[in-house]
């Protein structure tokens, strides 16, 4: 075998090494933590829209009603009529002459009592029925029927009950937002993964455990939906009942301006409920991302 011939063998046997790669570096862009023109876009995306629709339809109102012959005032009249509801919701000059900011108030304390027994007792019934065969064929038949009826019919039951107009309108408060509360409960029961039983039963907790830390952070997310709407018919109820037990609340409000004819002062009192009532929706909402987030992190 020629010289050359054992040199081909010996790189075809052990090759040259492989020159090293390069390596390309690519620069990460770093992300700024505040960054002003993305929080304003964020806002204004938010914001814009919204200022846009009720711009054109206070237009659209203002032109609407600016005849003579309209049965509504435009905006600029409720502006001149209702200017001191508007710029000084807070004023009290006396036990019926209160701004319409108490007057809210006063309305949120009776939503509070109410709802908030509402959503104890609701949870409580739903989780009931959902995990009892038994009773949900005698409960759920029950609950479907009373549901239906509307809440001002209970008012003249809960005044012969409880006579006197605040624990009244706290009933009909607590039996119009009670009924989602159960229904939403009961079905995010039924819909609690097997895995989760299972796991339950390996680590032989007891009821009581089984409610807390498994049955309420799996069944979140319905409970809040439930929630959710509970507290929107807790509002619309609480407004409903005012206007015929009376009081300082702010349904008592625009009866009364109804009688006196001062429709500014009605239409102020509707974008004070209206406003309020949005910021309920959005505080539920807001508390059951938090604890639907902090269950997903266990």
């Amino acid at each position: 075998m020629s010289i050359q011939a054992i040199e081909d063998t010996k790189v075809k046997a052990f090759p040259a090494p492989a020159k090293p790669a390069e390596v390309i570096a690519f620069t990460a862009k770093v992300r700024r933590r505040f960054d002003p023109t993305a929080i304003a876009g964020k806002l204004a995306s938010t914001l814009v829209p919204p200022a846009v629709v009720i711009i054109v339809m206070l237009v659209v109102w203002q032109v609407a009603c600016s005849s003579p012959n309209a049965s509504l005032p435009p905006p600029s009249q409720v502006w001149n009529e209702a200017y001191d509801l508007i710029a000084h919701p807070f004023f009290d000059y006396g036990p019926q002459d209160i701004g319409l900011a108490w007057r809210v108030l006063i309305s949120l304390q009776r939503v509070a009592i109410g709802f908030g027994l509402a959503a104890i007792v609701g949870v409580a019934l739903g989780a009931l029925v959902g995990q009892s065969i038994w009773a949900m064929r005698g409960l759920d038949p029950v609950f479907q029927i009373l549901r239906t009826v509307p809440p001002l019919a209970w008012l003249p039951l809960s005044l012969a009950a409880f006579r006197d107009s605040s624990p009244s309108a706290i009933f009909v408060i607590f039996i119009t937002s009670i009924w989602p509360v159960i229904i939403n409960t009961a079905v995010g029961v039924r819909n609690i993964p097997e895995d989760y039983r299972n796991v339950s039963r390996i680590l032989r907790l007891n009821q009581l455990e089984f409610f807390v830390k498994i049955m309420v952070p799996a069944a979140a997310p319905y409970i809040f939906t439930g929630l959710r709407i509970g507290i929107g018919l807790s509002w619309l109820a609480i407004v409903a009942a005012e206007m015929l037990t009376g009081g300082v609340g702010i349904g008592f409000f625009i009866w009364d301006a109804w009688n006196s004819s001062r429709l500014p002062d009605i239409i102020v009192a509707l974008a004070y409920i209206g406003v309020t009532g949005f910021c309920l929706d959005r505080l539920v909402a807001a508390a059951g991302a938090f604890v639907t987030r902090g269950t997903t992190a266990k």
